[in-house]
Order: C-alpha cells, then structure tokens, then sequence
C-alpha cells in the first residue's frame, strides 16, 4: 500500500512538471511569436517609411524642377529645356543615393548556393518549422555588392516597376500628343508624315540593326563581348532607338512660332513613330523561325511579323477609334444630360480615355497606338459636344498631366544612371551606337525628302531637311521600351546606351535648337492662321485640286454625314441626306444642328469654302473663284483672273505678277459648308 502511494505521488510530480515544463515552453513560444508579429510589423512600418521618402524625393524633384522652369522663362534661357534640367536633378540624387549614403550590412555569410535546369523562379515557397513562406524574387544582385543588400533593397526601390512607364506615365503623354493636335498642319502634310513615320522608322531600325550587328561582330573579335548577343537583338535595337521624341525642339519652335509646316513635320512624325516603334519592337520579338537555329533569317517567320505588324497596328487604331466614338455617342444623347454636369462628363471622359490603352494592352494590341489615335478621335468628335466648362477642363487636366509624366519620366533618367545596377557600359558599342543612330536618321530623311518632293509642289527645302536630321532626339519612348526587359547582358547594354543617348541628344541637340534655327535661316515670328493662307500663284495650277483629292473627298464625308451623326455640329443630316432618308435623318439630328446650321464649330471650318464667296484682292486687282473680277476705286481699267488661272481681262502678266508679289493680300469669304481644296502638299 505504501509503494502503491510513493508510486502515484512521484507520478503526481512527474505531471506537475511536465505541465510547467509545457507551460514554460508555451509561454516562451507566444512571447516568441509576439516578438515577431512585433518585428514585422516595425519592418513594414520601415518600408512605408521608405516608400514615402521615395516618393517625395521624386516630387520634390519635379518641384524644383518647375522652380527652375519658372526662372528660365522669366530670363528667356533657351539654351537648356525642362526635360535636360529634369535629367541634371535627377543625376544629382542618383549620385548621392549611390555613394552619398554609406553601405551597410546585416548578411555577412556566404549565402546557400545551389542549381537549376531552368531559370530563377518568380515565387518560392519555405516549410520552416511547420509554417510555409512565400518569397518573391527581387532580381539579381551583383557579386560585388553581395554584402550591401540593405543598400541595394533601397536602391531597387527606387527602381520603379516598367509597367508603372507603361500603364500610368505614358497614357496622358501619348493621349495629350492626339488630343492637342494642330489638325490643318498636321492633315496638310499628312502623306509625308506618315512617310517619314512608317517606312522612315522602318529603314532606320534596319539599318542601325546592321550597323550594330558589324558592331557586335568586332566587340567578339577584339574579346569585348562576354555573352549572347543575337541579330534579332540588334534589331530590336535599332527599333527601340529609332522612336524619337524632340520635345525639347518642338517647345522651343512652339515659343519662337517656327514655321508651321516644319513644326507639323516634326510633331506628326514624333508622334506617329513612337506608335511605329512600338508595334515594330512587338513584331521583332514575335520573329520565331523554325528549326534548331532560332536568330538565322526565316521567310516565314518573316512574313509573320509583318503579318503581326499590320495586325497589331490595325487592331489598336480601330479599337482607338471606336473607343472616340463611343465617348462622342454617350455625350452626344439628350437623354444622358451630361453636359448638365460638368465634373461627371469630365471624368467619364477622362476614364474613357485612359481605358482606351488598358483595353488595348488587355486585347493583345498596342495601346500607345490606341491612345493616340483615341485622342485624336476625342478631340475631332467629343470635343464638340462637351460643355464649356469640361472643354477647358479636359484639355487643362491632360495638358498638367503630360507635364507631370513627362519630367517625371526624364528625372528618372537621371536617377536611373545610377541606381540601376546591372550597367553594361561598353565603349565599342555605344560609339557603334551613336554613328549608326546618325547615319539611320540621314538614311530616313534625305532619301524620303527626295522622294515625296516628286509629288509636291511645295518642297521640303533643303534647310528643312537639315533641321529634322538635327532633331532626331530620343526621349521617354526609347527609355520606357529600353527598360521594359532589363533580364539578359544584351538588353541590359541596350537599356545603358539608350540612356546615354538620350542624354546626348537632349542636351546637345536640344540645346542648339535656336542656334540651329538661325544658322538654317529658318522662319520664326510665323502667325500659324496667316500661314494656313493659299498663296495667290497657287491658284494658276490644277495640281491644287488634284493632289488633294483624298484628303477633300474624306472631309466631305466626313462633314456631311459623321459629324452631324457623332456632334452638334456640321450642317443636319435632313440636309445632306437623299429626300426618301428623311425619317432617318430627322431622327438622327439633334436639335443643336439645326442651331448651329450656319455656324460651325469645326475648327477647321475656315477650310471650307463656296467659290462664290472667295475674293482675293491684290492692290487695284480682284481674283474670284468664279472667274468674277473688279477693279479699284480709281477708275483704272481693272483685270480678272480664274482659279483656274484663265485671264479675264487685258492687263498684263508682268503687271499682274508684280501685284502678286505684293503683301497687301485680303481674304474675303462668307461662312459655307463645301469644301476648298487644300494645298498640293503629299
């Protein structure tokens, strides 16, 4: 009985502690776990902290980056554009974010090495002591810096995403390109932009190609080239540095008012090339040949991506323009009354937009393209039917965020040259670099300039050509499509050369603009209506009416029957339709076009003319469309011309010519609806 009690006391005790024991441990293992709840939420507390310095350190960047602005202006400096001042601040940071704050490390051991058949994954799950952690991958780290990854988790984080360029900075500046379009400049010399834009991007990218594959082939001779480097991906370097964007030229043109043609030259090829240059880049990395050897030359997979070029470019322009006019739809009702609220149209507007590129993207096209052409669908069709208000508000709204996206994109190019960290600076190739971009502009320009002057009667004269040779900058385009894959040591050096090239361009040649104007003796001052003004001899040629048949044959159309369909403007549809079409057309026009019958909104309605109502007066001379002519109030016996040049009176060709030398040129003219033949440009 006494060893039964000695047994179940010393089992008693032996529970006793082991309870305590497993109290004990329990204890420790909830105040374990408490320390790291505690520690994580401290290590986010951190990282938001560093998000937001981050972010202010960009914004304060921009501010004073509009501060210096401000005081350029106030002193009329045109020798540095905002984009090159925003590339200087943002090399300033870049350098004391890079070597400004010392390095230092928590990881002193030699991390755990192990091998894989594929590449690193995205996501990589750990079983640790029964619980699982999710781990994503960050990128690569460079061997030299394996101790400072402290440093470099702050440097990556200032490394934005490439969807963040792609997805929120370039929208506003493509849609802003579109939607602020000078369409009479723009459409005059459409023909020779998209020229220039299509088949002049497509030799430049082919040319560079093969200038930097020679390049590349010396860099493996001379022992320079430690990796791959294919002649696709000198290619598609020759497509990503063949979109240009002279921003910086065409602000400078813009404040000295340079002459209009140039200017639409300029602008219309910048912004239809970056839409090339893109769809070019997408159908170069679609290039797939058949076989073992994947980079030889394939006719097929050739011929495919043209196929995929046409098809991309194609989709994402109609879904653009579809996206223009479905805005102008829903505005246009009666029944939807949003002109009655001006903040709702503008936002409706604004996201209408903005998912036009998102849509795009989504649907396996291009929404660069998409939302270029979005906007300027927005801005021909939607515009006209925005209240007041919305239509100062909606151009305000994308003009400040194009400035905003743009300086942003430009001071992250300074930032970029230093917190990047997988640099390939190779002087082979960027020297390559700059020579093959120069004689790829040269080829694009001066070839293509030779042959549409065949077809046009006002050249493109030789100080013009100069001048777009010399404006062949590189902007956010090339950098967004550069940093866009940063993962293989080809596209890593690709990504290091195009910003030194933009850095170039926008410094040097964007700095020399004005002195380039003056040396080229190119005209400034120019009033952009008075430019738009036919000359007087332009009218002894048929090759007016001929050379614009296209253009005058789609405006028509247009004005008749899209316009009054899409806005409130135009002349109705009861007017333009067939006589057995009333119904339709009565049901289709709006109220507001009987309103506006005879005044229209169309900006460009000062293209439309009746040749009943044109009289040109040159001193004692009168010239009409019908043949009519009159004399002055001096009795002098006057003279008659036609707009087909047939004299209809007795005085001289001399005597005549002289008067159309002179500037005392009138333009009268009664507000029509046909259609006057624009200039012979191609």
């Amino acid at each position: 009985g006494q060893q039964c009690g000695l047994v179940s006391s010393t089992r008693a005790a032996q529970s006793r502690s082991l309870a305590c024991f497993t109290s004990t441990v329990s204890g420790l293992k909830a105040e374990d776990d408490g320390m790291e709840e505690l520690a994580t939420e401290k290590e986010a507390e951190e990282s938001h902290r560093q998000d937001s310095v981050n972010l202010l350190t960009f914004i304060l960047l921009l501010t004073l980056t509009i501060l210096t602005i401000w005081l350029f202006k106030h002193r009329r400096v045109r020798f540095l554009h905002e984009t090159g001042l925003a590339m200087i601040y943002g090399l300033l940071v870049g350098v004391i974010l890079r070597y400004g704050i010392p390095a230092t490390s928590y990881h002193n051991k030699t991390p755990p090495s192990c091998s894989l058949k594929e590449g690193p994954a995205s996501t990589l799950l750990l079983n640790v002591s029964g619980k699982f952690f999710e781990y994503t991958l960050k990128g690569e780290i460079n061997s030299r810096e394996i101790h400072n990854v402290e440093q470099n988790d702050m440097l990556r984080k200032v490394t934005f995403d490439p969807e963040v360029f792609f997805n929120i900075l370039l929208p506003p500046i493509i849609f802003h390109a579109g939607y602020s379009l000078k369409k009479r400049h723009f459409f005059r010399n459409l023909g020779s932009i998209i020229t220039y834009a299509f088949l002049g991007t497509a030799i430049s990218c082919f040319v560079i190609g093969n200038l930097m594959y020679g390049v590349v082939k010396l860099m493996q001779v001379v022992g320079q080239l430690t990796d791959k480097f294919y002649y696709t991906d000198c290619l598609f370097f020759g497509a990503v540095i063949s979109a240009t964007d002279p921003v910086t030229v065409l602000a400078i043109f813009n404040e000295l008012h340079a002459d209009g043609d140039l200017y639409a030259l300029l602008f219309g090829e910048s912004v239809m090339n970056d839409a090339v240059a893109i769809v070019l880049s997408s159908s170069i990395v679609a290039y797939q040949p058949s076989g073992t050897n994947t980079h030889m030359f394939d006719a097929s997979a050739f011929f495919k991506s043209v196929g995929v070029f046409l098809g991309i470019f194609s989709g994402s322009f109609v879904m653009g323009a579809a996206t223009g006019v479905v805005t102008a739809l829903i505005s246009f009702f009666d029944f939807t009354k949003l002109h009655c609220f001006p903040l709702l149209e503008t936002a409706l507007f604004f996201l209408m937009s903005w998912s036009t590129f998102l849509l795009a993207e989504a649907c396996g096209f291009t929404g660069v393209v998409a939302v270029l052409f979005c906007g300027i669908t927005q801005a021909h069709y939607t515009y006209n039917n925005l209240s007041e208000e919305s239509t100062k508000r909606t151009k305000q709204l994308f003009e400040v965020l194009h400035f905003l996206a743009e300086n942003f994109i430009f001071s992250y190019m300074g930032l970029a040259l230093f917190t990047f960290q997988n640099h390939i600076f190779s002087p082979i190739f960027i020297i390559g670099a700059f020579i093959a971009i120069f004689i790829g502009r040269a080829f694009n320009i001066y070839p293509l300039s030779f042959l549409l002057n065949l077809g046009r009667r006002h050249k493109i004269k030789g100080n013009f050509q100069h001048m777009m040779m010399f404006a062949g900058l590189r902007g956010a385009m090339a950098f967004a499509l550069a940093i866009r894959d940063t993962a293989t040591y080809a596209r890593q050096m690709m990504f290091t050369t195009t910003l030194l090239i933009v850095f170039f361009t926008v410094w040097v040649f964007g700095g020399g603009t004005t002195a380039m104007l003056s040396w080229l003796h190119i005209r400034v001052g120019v009033d952009p209506d008075q430019d738009l003004q036919p000359c007087g001899d332009s009218f002894q040629s048929k090759t007016k009416q001929e050379s614009a048949w296209l253009f005058r044959l789609w405006y028509t159309f247009d004005h008749n029957y899209l316009k009054p369909i899409l806005t409130h403007s135009g002349p109705p549809l009861t007017s333009t339709l067939p006589s057995y079409c009333g119904p339709l057309a009565s049901c289709l026009t709006s109220p507001q076009a009987y309103e506006n019958h005879e005044q229209l909104r169309d900006h460009d309605s000062d293209l439309i003319r009746n040749d009943s109502d044109l009289t040109y007066t040159f001193g004692d001379t009168a010239i009409t469309a019908n043949g009519a002519s009159g004399s002055g109030g001096d009795g002098a016996g006057g003279s008659g011309w036609s707009v087909n040049g047939k004299r209809s009176g007795s005085t001289s060709e001399e005597a005549l010519e002289r008067e159309l030398d002179s500037r005392e040129q009138e333009l009268l003219s009664r507000g029509t609806r046909l259609v006057f033949p624009i200039e012979d440009h191609v």
